[in-house]
């Protein structure tokens, strides 16, 4: 363990900016969401992305507990967004 006050080690770097990388990339992803909606080519491109070419149609569960039942994937992204539980999936 480090002593408090002591910078990182270079290990301990790559991962605090990588993960600094991938929060800001998900909060443009999520303020994209926000802005535009989720008719916006790029905010259906993404989603797409995430789910290997296709959209999920109807109703989506969460890996949650209790298995919270969204609408759509459209619905289920932007709670994620609002609730920054930027990893659940469904």
């Amino acid at each position: 363990a480090q002593l408090p006050g002591t910078p990182l080690s270079n290990q301990e770097y790559h991962q605090f900016f990588k993960f600094l990388q991938i929060t800001l990339q998900v909060s443009t992803a999520c303020h994209l969401r926000e802005l535009y909606g989720c008719q916006n080519k790029l905010v259906q491109t993404l989603d797409k992305y995430e789910n290997h070419g296709v959209v999920p149609q109807g109703p989506v569960c969460s890996e949650m507990s209790g298995k919270r039942l969204f609408p759509n994937f459209c619905i289920f992204a932007f709670y994620r967004c609002i609730k920054k539980k930027y990893f659940l999936k469904v």
